[in-house]
């Protein structure tokens, strides 16, 4: 269990590459640092997930995976502290989707491209039937 002291730690990623082995795994996750050494084997992607991107930032990673929000709570147990200033802005940023989110404009594109996609296919049959086939007798 985290203490109030030991959140607000300030780490530098050098601080955090130094633990990156199964004994002792930390990683940054939105700027925050965890030591998830304890966590290790019961990861359900296993561990070698989790070493992959040890002593690292894994924000991407994290969020590539498209974790729930139990398993954002449960990160939440390994907090330590943050990431320093100088090491936040050398860190790749980009906008948080949650699995099963979707910016509304992604949403109706893709169900622009579900419509339109079978009716060019079918256009296409139609055309073909009786246009360029008719043509080949």
């Amino acid at each position: 269990m985290t203490t109030a002291t030991e959140t607000s730690a300030i780490y530098s990623l050098d601080d955090v590459s130094k633990h990156n082995t199964k004994d002792d795994l930390w990683m940054t996750i939105h700027n925050k640092v965890y030591n998830i050494t304890e966590f290790v084997l019961e990861h359900p992607g296993g561990e070698e997930v989790l070493l992959d991107e040890a002593g690292k930032d894994a924000t991407e990673a994290f969020e590539d995976i498209g974790h729930s929000d139990e398993a954002r709570e449960i990160l939440e147990k390994y907090l330590v502290g943050t990431l320093d200033e100088a090491s936040q802005n050398s860190t790749y940023k980009f906008n948080v989707i949650r699995a099963g989110e979707l910016p509304e404009e992604k949403k109706q594109s893709g169900s622009f491209l579900r419509v339109v996609l079978p009716a060019l296919a079918v256009v296409g049959v139609i055309a073909y039937k009786f246009i360029l086939a008719p043509q080949r007798q």
